[in-house]
């Protein structure tokens, strides 16, 4: 079974508000980039790639956390990221029950994500 039947698996097993949370925040993260890549890593989690992790999903009791690999780097004028703010890499948005997901702003996100992977990957010397 590849990734994405994965997730669509994981997701229709999450049968309360946490599966459509789930599956929205989704769709949002593969509109944003017709590039993003879907993968199942970390013992069953979804990670979501661009020229580089963008970010990772998991569905817990009483939320939904889309941790960012690189969040710290990344501007949040509409402040979503909400949890994970002490680290010095990684940024999450936790979704709770009758959280709205702002499209516009988490659409905006993952192309910072997108746009920082690329950036790094061009400050890396090429292999010989």
């Amino acid at each position: 079974m590849d990734a994405s039947a994965r997730i669509d698996q994981l997701i229709a097993g999450i049968t309360d508000w946490r599966g459509e949370t789930f599956a929205a925040m989704r769709k949002i993260i593969l509109a944003a980039d017709r590039e993003v890549v879907e993968e199942w890593k970390y013992m069953g989690s979804p990670v979501w790639y661009r020229d580089g992790m963008i970010a990772v999903a998991n569905a817990h009791k009483g939320k939904v956390k889309l941790t960012f690999a690189n969040g710290a780097s990344l501007p949040d004028p509409d402040r979503l990221f909400n949890a994970g703010l002490e680290g010095n890499a990684r940024r999450a948005i936790d979704f709770f029950e009758g959280d709205p997901i702002d499209k516009r702003a988490l659409t905006e996100l993952v192309r910072a994500a997108i746009a920082f992977n690329q950036a790094k990957a061009k400050k890396k010397p090429p292999k010989d």
